[in-house]
């Protein structure tokens, strides 16, 4: 039996969420970010989580704030103390592209057998005072700084997980408290969260061992000591690295009634780290179609069902097992690279349209511009069978030229079909081979 799905553009359901964000950018030292920029711009990427960045313990002087403030004991009000310099050219690369940062106060993943930063800082009102400097110099120009107007400060990033914090729960609850509402108080108009969570794979998995079932526990309890210290949450950020769409879905959907049933329904939802799994064959996989048509899938899913405020793919380093996206030779794009710039272009476009299905209907959204003069559509399929699709456009004023652009195993978002639709019923047929995705675009031709 065809797929039949129905989208009804006579009226907008909101806006196309930021969704493809990414962690971090292929940032290098020989052109100082040049080509990071043009990867950023061409994607259109929303967001940049500074997280990870370029290599293990963040390249020795990025990013984190041990690198940027190397000794503690130092004055935190003198800007020789800090070290900003390759931090600067790193986000100068990113904010030239148009794309916002999302700053990690803290540490990147620390996996070696000796632990140097992972430790609980001596000081928890320094440690927030040092970070208050940081911002300081990005957004007040502070020690020959800048005038970039980063709104999102996370502070830290999986402190469930032992390679990232060796405290207990209870010192990271009072580290955030604390860095938190220090944060607020100097600078009330921007968003202060955390924690960046491990996940929560115990509530759709069997037989999880302590260690995953631990992190429920960890977020809810969390929720309990922030609101009980009235320390402020903005947004909170979580991980998932999985191969299904539908277990991101029931994640986000936990996430999203755990805020609000904790009183906490103004805070966002931040999916800050997720890819095509994360560990063995997955790696190889990520970078193909089974990651690809994933990602496509993944984003559309959450737009449609409104639970999650932005998304970030860990991630965009060039250099890094996690990246689907660049080819670590030669940055020559790789399949899930086209996924994420469609969703570009829909974002570009801005207005959301809900998708109506019939049958077993394909991962799908639809977005246009203001006066629907423009159209697109991201279908995936990431099954292991090919699917026929009819789809259904309505509201709109007739005319159009709509384009059918592949991506699959053999073509890298290629345009295989044009249709012209000089009445108002437009009901195009679409063939979706297995693990591939379909961007189509509907455009109003003055020549009709």
């Amino acid at each position: 039996m065809m797929n039949t799905i129905a989208f009804d553009f006579s009226h907008s359901d909101g806006m196309i969420r930021p969704l493809h964000g990414v962690d971090g950018a292929p940032y290098s030292h020989r052109d100082r970010g040049a080509f990071a920029t043009k990867f950023l711009q061409q994607a259109k990427i929303p967001y940049s989580r500074l997280h990870d960045c370029m290599g293990i313990y963040g390249g020795a002087h990025f990013v984190d704030i041990p690198n940027i403030f190397p000794n503690f004991d130092a004055d935190e009000t003198d800007p020789a103390s800090y070290d900003f310099a390759h931090t600067d050219s790193y986000i100068g690369a990113i904010v030239k592209a148009g794309t916002k940062i999302v700053y990690r106060l803290g540490i990147t993943i620390d996996w070696g057998f000796k632990k140097y930063h992972t430790m609980p800082p001596k000081d928890y009102q320094k440690w927030a005072r040092i970070c208050e400097h940081v911002i300081r110099h990005y957004n007040e120009g502070w020690a020959d700084g800048f005038d970039w107007n980063i709104e999102d400060w996370e502070i830290w990033n999986e402190p469930e997980n032992p390679p990232m914090w060796s405290g207990t729960k209870e010192e990271f609850f009072d580290l955030y408290v604390t860095a938190a509402k220090h944060l607020k108080a100097c600078f009330p108009h921007l968003k202060i969260g955390g924690y960046g969570g491990c996940g929560f794979y115990a509530i759709t998995r069997e037989n999880q061992n302590d260690f995953y079932k631990s992190f429920v526990p960890y977020f809810t309890d969390f929720l309990d000591v922030v609101k009980a210290n009235d320390a402020p949450l903005d947004f909170y950020s979580w991980h998932i690295y999985n191969s299904d769409p539908e277990e991101v879905l029931t994640h986000a959907k936990f996430v999203r009634e755990t805020l609000d049933a904790k009183g906490f329904s103004e805070t966002e939802s931040s999916l800050n780290e997720w890819n095509y799994g994360a560990e063995g064959h997955s790696h190889l996989e990520k970078k193909t179609m089974y990651g690809a048509s994933y990602v496509a899938a993944v984003m559309t899913v959450l737009q449609n069902s409104g639970l999650v405020d932005t998304a970030m793919y860990y991630d965009a380093h060039g250099f890094c097992a996690y990246n689907g996206l660049l080819r670590m030779e030669d940055n020559k794009p790789m399949k899930p690279y086209f996924a994420l710039r469609a969703w570009g272009d829909l974002w570009s476009l801005g207005q959301y349209h809900r998708p109506e299905t019939a049958g077993e209907a394909l991962y799908c959204c639809a977005a246009s511009d203001a006066d629907r003069n423009n159209c697109g559509v991201l279908l995936s399929n990431v099954t292991a069978e090919g699917q026929w699709t009819e789809l259904r456009f309505d509201g709109l004023t007739p005319g159009r030229v709509v384009k059918f652009y592949m991506l699959d195993a053999d073509n890298d978002m290629i345009l295989t079909r044009t249709e012209i639709f000089r009445g108002d019923v437009m009901i195009p047929v679409v063939y979706v081979p297995e693990r591939a995705v379909v961007y189509v675009t509907i455009e109003k031709s003055e020549a009709m």
